[in-house]
């Protein structure tokens, strides 16, 4: 596995791939990897002929500062990973490479922004299509590897490789769990044990309204109830509890099983903001 720095230094290589032909796949990620992102780089591996992927905390899609300093940084380890896996490049960019000069550009995604995570997180989704966008025209992928878990990013992405024509093939990959379900997530890693356990309270609302939903519950009993089992854990507290199209996050207020949707949480426990989602498709 080679490690490179800057963009300069991939232009040679990607000229290579490109000139035998070979398929290049990209796996953007911020760092401190779990299982969750080792299945994207597995499905680039297996997929396309060169697999590079990118460890880079971007600072423009924090709206919360602390919260950006507390991003757990385990660089060393993986490495370790992404080279057992079978990664073939790692690019590792300062911020001044990224951003030599502070991005003015505002991108607006229309109503799939402003809902959600959008607007508990004002700017993020602008952060994350600037940051994106620019690692597609550094990197220039054929096929580009997301995890559903993010299914607002997902969705958001959809549309910039769309309006801006990016030539890039998009896969999403399923969520990755733990064994008791909870998604697997960087921010797992800032939870202490009582919070661990608390957070549980994410899947099994997520597992018990797609239930009650096929039992004939309506969406706002469900979503009441749903409500409720939040207040009885002493650690969590709920940010939104979601029923949306999983394409254009526009809210759904009755439940279709012959139309896909997908439900979506995001909650905090103690100071660690988790999101998940289960989707619904016919």
């Amino acid at each position: 596995m080679k490690r490179i720095n800057t963009p300069a230094e991939w232009n040679p290589l990607w000229l290579s791939h490109l000139q035998k032909n070979e398929r290049i796949g990209f796996v953007p990620t911020m760092g401190a990897l779990h299982q969750g992102h080792l299945d994207l780089v597995q499905k680039s591996v297996q997929n396309t002929d060169t697999t590079l992927v990118s460890i880079f905390v971007n600072p423009t899609q924090f709206n919360n500062p602390e919260d950006f300093k507390k991003y757990p940084n385990t660089l060393e380890d993986d490495l370790e990973k992404l080279e057992s896996a079978g990664v073939d490049y790692v690019f590792v960019p300062e911020v001044n490479t990224i951003y030599p000069e502070k991005a003015e550009l505002k991108l607006d995604f229309g109503d799939v922004e402003r809902v959600l995570e959008g607007e508990f997180r004002p700017g993020h989704f602008n952060g994350v299509g600037v940051v994106v966008s620019k690692l597609f025209h550094f990197i220039r992928p054929h096929v580009a590897f997301f995890g559903q878990k993010d299914l607002q990013q997902v969705a958001i992405i959809k549309r910039l490789v769309r309006d801006l024509s990016f030539p890039i093939e998009l896969e999403i990959v399923p969520t990755r769990r733990e064994e008791d379900g909870l998604a697997m997530s960087s921010r797992n890693l800032r939870l202490n044990p009582e919070e661990r356990i608390q957070a549980l309270i994410l899947i099994q609302s997520l597992e018990k309204a797609k239930r009650e939903l096929f039992d004939g519950k309506s969406w706002f009993q469900v979503q009441k109830e749903i409500e409720r089992d939040f207040q009885q854990v002493p650690l969590a507290k709920l940010d939104y509890f979601e029923l949306v199209h999983p394409d254009t996050f526009e809210s759904q207020t009755e439940f279709n099983p012959e139309k896909k949707s997908s439900i979506c949480v995001a909650a905090y426990l103690g100071e660690i903001r988790l999101i998940d989602n289960l989707p619904i498709i016919p």
